[in-house]
């Protein structure tokens, strides 16, 4: 059973930066996908990122350039570096694997994106205020 913790949420200005982790228990690193999602109320969850155990990664176009995403696999740890932090980054930040290792034959790789009806394991959130 995958857990999943996430901390690092407040509130900050506009242009300014974050840092979120996800702490992850249960799981081995092998074939898994990790990703960050976020959700604002009255609003659909939007993926923001994800990377899966080859350290591939996937950004929503609206991140691409300002938000990193990483894994720090000696600390079991999933990392979100936010930078030029604009206002409608603010949301609810969830963190969420997916063990379901579907390959694509097509492009021979391991599917890892940003849909999260893929993602089976949810954090319990950490939220992100950017005022402008």
């Amino acid at each position: 059973q995958v857990q999943l913790v996430e901390s690092g949420g407040g509130s900050v200005q506009a242009g300014g930066s974050l840092r979120l982790s996800c702490a992850i228990s249960g799981h081995t690193y092998s074939r898994v996908c990790l990703g960050w999602f976020r959700q604002d109320p009255g609003k659909e969850r939007e993926g923001v990122g994800s990377i899966f155990s080859d350290d591939r990664t996937t950004y929503a176009d609206s991140v691409k350039g300002r938000f990193t995403i990483s894994l720090d696999k000696a600390k079991n740890t999933l990392n979100l570096q936010m930078n030029s932090l604009k206002s409608e980054d603010t949301g609810m930040y969830y963190c969420a694997a997916d063990l379901s290792s579907r390959w694509d034959p097509r492009t021979r790789l391991f599917l890892c994106g940003l849909g999260s009806a893929s993602f089976g394991y949810w954090g319990q959130g950490t939220q992100v205020t950017v005022s402008s």
